[in-house]
């Protein structure tokens, strides 16, 4: 098949005759290719390092008709018309050359699930990605969307794959789509309702090779689209991506600030996020959102991503009421600074989702005197600006997994007199250590924070694994 052809397939298309390869048997390698199978698509499903749940979904993909390959994901199958790359697939990787060389269609899960929306009910999509803060604004934008009476999910780089999400027999009124960077080089006709990235950082350099790589995908959530885009006025990395855009005629750019918000802009007066963008009087009057207080944890960087969050709400057609509801009503989620236990004057904090230096220096810049747990796969990134930044917050250090020596080369250069405990092992288990020599540290009035700055897949299942475990640890202490 042409690849002019590949880019006018729909749900309803004739894919009997698509040869389709999917990398990877996560989630939304599971979901992409079961999707393709009941299209009627052939496909064939690949994965390096296949698990013990991989292995189950390849069973039972064989007996829906799926040719599985097991071993290798580098080599292109033959005859193949698309290829479709599970979240995590480096835009580097060889498959992903060898499919470009020979000309094949690349298309990333929210391409493949853009194409198999139900064409009688095109439910719109409000799309959210940054650096850090991700999760936190599409659960919000979720729960406003849910107190307006819409029915709606938190989808894509957020546990519930986009592609099994539109394919539900069920009508959605509109998705929150979370988007990882890794997703967004293999996007091309996908137009939001209305899209925000929230901050720019260091980043996933392991898979991009360069920040410039990083950002240019990042950018590219704004493309197309045909209400808001929605930019930080704190981060001119996001303003320059909205000046740069090429969105439907129309759309609107839209800042959101902690200040007051000047026209076209959605920001806070007063302990009340106000709305100046949405509203016909928007040169005389700001429209009341919600409190600052109706957040359950009202920190700085919450109350930008509630901004956020509302103002895709605003571009959907949210009225306030249902903003300030969805608002009351939003609960955290897991391992977000999120507070364990306190012992002995020592509290313990769980950030384990701060698997960057940009979600780690928010993390170190909320208290006073910390013991910092960091560590794991440090994906290409500098900690140099990180130690610089919050050496006067940090008492003590204690390190873990397989990049620890970064962290400890930036530790020796900038904050000497800070004490460094190293922890090696790679089984779960060695956070005992880490738990125990951390405590050894504290003094009351201290924090002690895992906020390791770095992925976790060296030790642990995911970042909510390794919550889990220090948790655990930490009550055991409790106890």
């Amino acid at each position: 098949m042409k690849s002019e052809n590949v880019a006018n397939l729909i749900r309803t298309s004739d894919w009997s005759q698509v040869r389709v390869c999917v990398v990877g048997l996560g989630v939304a390698g599971f979901a992409a290719a079961d999707a393709l199978i009941q299209v009627n698509a052939q496909v064939v499903v690949l994965d390096a390092n296949p698990g013990e749940r991989q292995k189950e979904r390849a069973t039972l993909l064989e007996i829906l008709g799926a040719e599985i390959k097991f071993g290798d994901d580098t080599e292109l199958p033959e005859n193949i018309d698309l290829l479709v790359l599970s979240p995590g697939v480096s835009p580097l990787s060889p498959i992903v050359a060898a499919a470009s060389a020979a000309g094949i269609p690349i298309w990333g899960e929210l391409e493949l699930a853009w194409h198999l929306r139900d064409p009688e009910h095109l439910a719109p999509w409000l799309l959210v990605t940054g650096t850090n803060g991700k999760t936190t604004t599409t659960l919000m934008l979720e729960s406003i969307l849910r107190a307006a009476g819409k029915r709606t999910v938190a989808a894509g780089n957020i546990g519930h794959s986009l592609v099994e999400v539109v394919m539900d027999p069920e009508p959605w009124d509109v998705i929150a789509v979370e988007v990882g960077a890794p997703q967004l080089p293999f996007i091309h006709s996908i137009s939001p309702q209305a899209a925000v990235c929230l901050n720019l950082a260091p980043d996933h350099i392991d898979l991009f090779g360069t920040f410039e790589a990083y950002r240019a995908a990042k950018a590219r959530i704004y493309e197309r689209c045909e209400v808001a885009a929605i930019y930080n006025m704190a981060d001119p990395a996001t303003v320059a991506m909205v000046e740069q855009a090429e969105v439907i005629e129309g759309c609107r750019a839209i800042g959101i600030t902690l200040g007051i918000p000047d026209i076209s802009m959605v920001g806070v007066v007063d302990e009340y996020l106000v709305d100046r963008a949405f509203l016909e009087q928007r040169k005389e009057t700001a429209l009341e959102l919600a409190e600052v207080n109706d957040l359950a944890i009202n920190a700085r960087h919450n109350v930008e991503n509630a901004l956020a969050a509302s103002a895709l709400a605003r571009a959907h057609g949210i009225e306030p009421r249902h903003i300030r509801d969805g608002l009351r009503a939003w609960k955290p989620a897991a391992h977000r600074i999120a507070h364990v236990a306190t012992i002995n004057e020592v509290t313990y904090i769980d950030d384990s989702k701060a698997t960057n230096t940009h979600a780690a220096m928010t993390s170190l810049t909320a208290y006073n005197s910390v013991i910092w747990i960091a560590g794991g796969m440090a994906k290409g990134q500098d900690f140099d600006q990180l130690v610089l930044d919050t050496a006067n917050r940090i008492k003590g250090v204690v390190l873990l997994g397989v990049d620890q020596e970064h962290i400890a080369q930036a530790l020796t250069k900038y904050a000497p007199q800070i004490p460094v405990t190293k922890i090696s092992g790679t089984d779960p288990a060695v956070m005992a250590q880490v738990v125990s020599a951390a405590t050894q540290l504290a003094k009351p009035g201290d924090t002690v924070l895992l906020a390791p700055g770095c992925a976790s897949w060296d030790i642990y299942r995911d970042y909510s694994h390794r919550g889990e475990i220090f948790a655990q640890e930490v009550r055991k202490l409790e106890n």
